[in-house]
């Protein structure tokens, strides 16, 4: 019966086990476009100036960051009632730390307080989230968020109502400019009315509550 044969031990040239060269060919040039490394939210200087005082005549915001520093300043002074009246609650002016931690505070401040939200379009924030839906989940009891009913008379342009005397009123036109109104309580009451009356007949969109896990 033959052996099986032992293993041949001859030493085998190395270059007999190199592989050829694989070439690669370039078909295009590619970028990769990694998301730039979050850093802490700039934080907005709110306009220095006093919510029923002096200034009684109406002040021009005529840049978005002027827009934000009059906004900012009306909410952190409330001291019982906010209106905003927005046509999406545009996330450049209102979805920011600074103004979540105003309404909040100024929600937090006394029970009676109460932030209404009327809006003509509910879409964009239902899909993306937004700072003050977050909010209006939270304290539901003192913020509301409604949508205007297109059924009835409603006005084009956009309002910030802070209390009784002030009033940021953005053309819609122009909705990255304002005139502010530290202490105008006519033209707040007329504003006033006006968003009551569009609240009243507003709707609510299921689309904005709170989905249980």
């Amino acid at each position: 019966m033959d052996k099986p044969s032992a293993p041949d031990n001859k030493a085998v040239d190395d270059k007999y086990l190199e592989l050829p060269d694989i070439e690669f060919v370039t078909q295009g040039t590619f970028s990769i476009h990694n998301p730039e490394t979050s850093s802490a939210p700039i934080t907005w200087a709110a306009a220095e100036f006093k919510l029923g005082g002096e200034q009684r005549e109406l002040i021009k915001a005529e840049d978005i960051d002027a827009v934000r520093s009059h906004t900012l300043s009306l909410l952190q002074q409330a001291q019982g009632s906010l209106c905003i009246y927005s046509p999406d609650l545009e996330p450049w002016l209102y979805n920011h730390s600074c103004i979540q931690k105003a309404c909040s505070a100024f929600l937090l401040a006394h029970p009676k307080n109460t932030l209404r939200i009327l809006l003509r379009d509910t879409t964009r924030i239902a899909r993306d989230g937004h700072a003050l839906l977050a909010l209006s989940r939270r304290l539901s009891s003192r913020c509301s968020i409604r949508k205007v009913n297109t059924e009835h008379d409603y006005a084009e342009d956009a309002w910030l109502i802070a209390d009784d005397c002030g009033l940021l009123v953005r053309k819609a036109q122009q909705l990255h400019k304002a005139v502010v109104y530290y202490h105008d309580p006519a033209r707040v009451q007329q504003s006033q009315r006006a968003f009551n009356a569009m609240w009243d007949v507003s709707q609510t969109d299921v689309n904005l509550r709170s989905m249980p896990i």
